[in-house]
Order: structure tokens, then C-alpha cells, then sequence
């Protein structure tokens, strides 16, 4: 376990992005779905990547890392009949490999840690179910699923988890059958999908949006690639956010054309006052006058603790809402976000499906909860830059799921975040 100390500070300089999560998970699995050898670069080795690692080699895959490299021979795949697979805390890793190992065949069981084994499941099961697939319960982990999954119509929501569509997207290109993805309800995080079809199209993989879905040609076959991850988004929010409330910063990396979702992010902070432009492919930050604003998460939802923690800064009222799903996180992220942001002495409430926060003239000192969640311990060491004191945020540790050289980063770029081992 670790706390960091953060005492109040701005950051300025050059900061490279890291590697996207969201495309390496992907990148990963459709390398070894390809029955040959492929080769992905620029790749971060955050706890929920070695997830999805471990979890394609459970079933068969051989891969090797070496520094920001992966070397992936997938002629192995599915050739364990009885796997295991630790999903660790990844609700990727899970959702995307529940679908592929059904496409694959044999026994699978999935276990997992921290809150995913209560995160739900069971619209994908229940799907199984009519596709060839048992499972061993109907909801949570661990679960043990039999049988190969058939192609035909599925039919989903799209606003529970945008992950279970991308994962049957990987599986059912390799069924025998063509088959139908058809949505039930409105498409949430649809930014994700747009990511999972065009990694797909980098692997030789076809999927044809319908007027509610996607059409799937059966018997398609992955194609192996030398693969190179662009920069996160996402990641790029934490100091885009540092960016509004006071620091000068040059983001490295980033694709201007990206699929991700998370380039939402852009708008959204130059809508609350900072100066951000393009300098040749580097993008640059600068602060300006700061409002509150009203933002609609419904397709950004891993941006709200960064928007959250910076709108505390801004002048006026922000409203945050469409973020229910947040609830269901690696933390409760609304009442995480509303429970630190009350002890630095912002006026923030938590809603059904957001949180309403009015801006304030002081960021106080304080001792806050980082309950385990990687982006809540980075939202807040951003916006502990304008605190009047030191801020002491537990769980400091979380920041290994997704950017572990997060406070390495922050304190090359002038930060002053002091990390603590408790033993």
C-alpha cells in the first residue's frame, strides 16, 4: 500500500502520452486471434495490460515483452482445453476475453480482484446461453464457461457496458455463421467501439455498421501485424485538466485523427476556459478564464473524475450528468469524486447519474481517499497543484492499472508528489 503527499506546485514543460489502454487491449487479443506472429509497439506494461497478457496466454498464446515491445505467436491459441484466467481488477481484460474464449471452445474460468468480481456480467451470459455457451452462474466471478459459441443474431443493450459488444465483436468473425449484433437501447461509450472496429480493420477483420448495429460475416480470418499504439486520450485529460487550472504543458504523441472517444476531452476543457492549440503535432496548454460549464458523460465517462476535480476551479456551476455507469467502476467514481472534493472544501453534490459542483475560490488542505481507483488518485493530484497546503491521497499504488509512471511524469514536469510505502 502507498499514500502520496502532494503540496502545491505547477506543472510546465514536455510530457510524452502514454500508449493507449484501450488500443493495447485490443491490439493484444486481435494479434492473437491471427494464427501467426505479430509484433506491437510503444506498449505500457500497466496492471491491466499484463491482464490481458496473461489471459491470451492462458489459453494458449506465446508472448514476449521486451521494454515497449510485445512479440506475440498466437499458432497455439486455444489449445488448452481446461484454462484459468485472472482478470486481475480489469473489466476489459474480463469482458473482452469472456467472448473470445467462447469462440475458442473448452472450459474457461475467470476470477478477478478488487470490486470486478461484483461488476455484472450477466447480459453476456444470458446471451450465451442461446449460443452454445454454459456458464456456471448467472452473474460475478468466478465463472466457469463450456462450450463454442455459434454466430446468429444477438441482440444487447448498449448502454450497460460498450465492452461486452467489442468483445463479441472479436469472437464472431471467427463463428461459422454470419451474424448480427442488434442494439436494444441507445449506444453509450460508442467512442470505444469506434476504436475496437478500426483495430479490428488494422487485423483484417470486416464489421459492417446497420441502422441499430452491426452486421458480422462469419469464417473471417485475422491477419498478424506489426502494430503500433498510439497515444491515450484519456491520459492526455489529466494534463489538459492541469493545463486549465494554471500549468503550461506540450502533450507528445497524441493522433490528432484518433478513433478514441476521449479526444471529447478537447472541447470539453476549451469549453471551461483553457487555451489549448496545435503546435505542429504537439498539442499545447495554457490556462485562461475558467466557468463552470454542463457536461454530458454519457460517451466520455472515463473523463469525469479529471472534469469533476478540475471544474472545482472554475467560476460558477458545472453539472455532470449520463455518468450513472460510474457507479459500477473500480469505485463508486461519483461519490469518490464528491467525498474528496467536499474535504478539500468544495461544494459538491452527488446526483442520481453525475454530480453538481460550484466552483470555489480555495482548494483546502486535507487527507482524502483514493478508494482504489487509479483515475480518482490522478484526478485529484492534479487539482492538489491549487491547494493551499499539502493533500495526502491514499491507495497512491491504484495508478499502476493504467499509468504507472504517473508521479514520475508529474514530478519531471515540476510536481511535487512524495510517495509513500506503508508497508
Amino acid at each position: 500500500m502507498q499514500k502520496v503527499v502532494l503540496s502545491p506546485s505547477r506543472l510546465k514543460g514536455s510530457v510524452n502520452v502514454p500508449p493507449s489502454k484501450s488500443i493495447a487491449h485490443r491490439a493484444i487479443i486481435s494479434a492473437c486471434l491471427a494464427r501467426g506472429k505479430s509484433r506491437i509497439f510503444n506498449a505500457d506494461f500497466s496492471q491491466d495490460i499484463l491482464a490481458t497478457i496473461d489471459a491470451v496466454k492462458a489459453l494458449g498464446a506465446r508472448v514476449e515483452t521486451e521494454k515497449n515491445e510485445i512479440i506475440i505467436d498466437a499458432t497455439d491459441m486455444f489449445s488448452v482445453e481446461n484454462a484459468v484466467i485472472n482478470c486481475r481488477e480489469s473489466g476489459s481484460t474480463l469482458r473482452f476475453m469472456l467472448s473470445v474464449a467462447a469462440v475458442g471452445g473448452g472450459n474457461t474460468t475467470f476470477n478477478g480482484e478488487g470490486r470486478l468480481p461484483k461488476r455484472t456480467i450477466a447480459e453476456l451470459l444470458k446471451l450465451f446461453e442461446s449460443h452454445s455457451v454454459k456458464s456456471s452462474v448467472k452473474d460475478g466471478l468466478p465463472v466457469t464457461i463450456s462450450g463454442k459459441l455459434t454466430g446468429g443474431l444477438f441482440e444487447i443493450s448498449g448502454d450497460i457496458s460498450s465492452q461486452f459488444i467489442t468483445g463479441l465483436m472479436f469472437a464472431l468473425p471467427l463463428c461459422s455463421e454470419d451474424s448480427t449484433i442488434k442494439l436494444t437501447t441507445k449506444l453509450e461509450s460508442k467512442g470505444y467501439i469506434d476504436i475496437t472496429i478500426s483495430v479490428l480493420a488494422d487485423f483484417g477483420i470486416e464489421i459492417q455498421p446497420t441502422n441499430d448495429g452491426w452486421f458480422i460475416r462469419g469464417n473471417q480470418t485475422y491477419k498478424p501485424n506489426d502494430y503500433t499504439i498510439e497515444a491515450d486520450w484519456s491520459q492526455a485529460a489529466f494534463y489538459m485538466g492541469a493545463g486549465l487550472i494554471g500549468s503550461e504543458l506540450r502533450l507528445k504523441g497524441l493522433n490528432k485523427n484518433s478513433s478514441q472517444g476521449d479526444m471529447a476531452g478537447l472541447e470539453v476543457f476549451r469549453r471551461f476556459g483553457a487555451d489549448i492549440s496545435w503546435d505542429g503535432d504537439v498539442l499545447l496548454c495554457k490556462p485562461s478564464k475558467r466557468k463552470g460549464i454542463e457536461v454530458d458523460a454519457k460517451q466520455i465517462p472515463d473523463l469525469v473524475p479529471i472534469i469533476a476535480a478540475c471544474s472545482a476551479l472554475c467560476e460558477g456551476k458545472t453539472v455532470i450528468y449520463g455518468a450513472k455507469r460510474l457507479k459500477l467502476k473500480e469505485s463508486d467514481r461519483l461519490f469518490s469524486m464528491a467525498d474528496g472534493l467536499q474535504k478539500l472544501g468544495v461544494d459538491a453534490q452527488q446526483t442520481d447519474d453525475g454530480i453538481i459542483i460550484y466552483g470555489a475560490e480555495k482548494i483546502k488542505s486535507a487527507d482524502i481517499k483514493g478508494y482504489n481507483d487509479h483515475r480518482i488518485v490522478m484526478a485529484f493530484s492534479v487539482l492538489s497543484l491549487c491547494a493551499e497546503g499539502e493533500v495526502t491521497i491514499d491507495d497512491a499504488q491504484s495508478i499502476n492499472k493504467s499509468y504507472p509512471d504517473f508521479f514520475n511524469d508529474y514530478n519531471s514536469l515540476g510536481g511535487k508528489a512524495d510517495v509513500i510505502n506503508l508497508g
